[in-house]
């Protein structure tokens, strides 16, 4: 039996249907402060039809568009919850205020080295894996880009300077 549209989710159904992780969910609920599912007994998190649009939004400007989280941050700010959810409902087209669509936002000093993933998913596509393999390859890819994001912001300035 299907839940309602207006039904609350738990945090595997999100999951499951934004075929993401859920520590995933759980790592952008501490980037993405908009991000509030009601949490019950023992912690347990419930997410409402606003807080699942936010997160389709959310993910198809980091995996679908290639942005950064900050650049999504920043899309947030300047658009607003409504624009990204609107994003993720597929009612709006991502082309937000003052920047290019083509482009990653991120500020001077942030390093945008990752790949395309226009690209990659191509040459995925040309070694003819499934298209679960193909999947699961992208969202390691862009974990692992998220862990060397996280680790490169924890250097200290001299850390910096050594390894250069």
């Amino acid at each position: 039996m299907d839940k309602s549209p207006d039904a609350f989710r738990t945090i595997s159904e999100v999951a499951e249907d934004l075929d993401v992780p859920q520590h995933v969910l759980r790592f952008w609920e501490t980037r993405f402060s908009h991000i509030k599912p009601l949490k019950r007994g023992g912690g347990r998190r419930y997410y409402r039809p606003d807080d699942v649009d936010l997160l389709k939004g959310i993910r198809h400007l980091l995996y679908g568009e290639g942005y950064t989280i900050r650049g999504v941050q920043r899309i947030l700010k300047a658009e607003g919850v409504r624009f990204v959810q609107a994003i993720g409902r597929g009612e709006e087209s991502v082309s937000p205020s003052g920047s290019d669509p083509g482009e990653p936002v991120g500020s001077d000093d942030e390093v945008l080295a990752e790949p395309s993933y226009g690209e990659s998913e191509a040459v995925l596509a040309e070694a003819g894996l499934p298209e679960e393999s193909l999947r699961r390859l992208q969202a390691a890819l862009e974990e692992l880009i998220e862990c060397d994001r996280v680790l490169r912001s924890l250097k200290t300035p001299a850390e910096t300077i050594a390894s250069e």
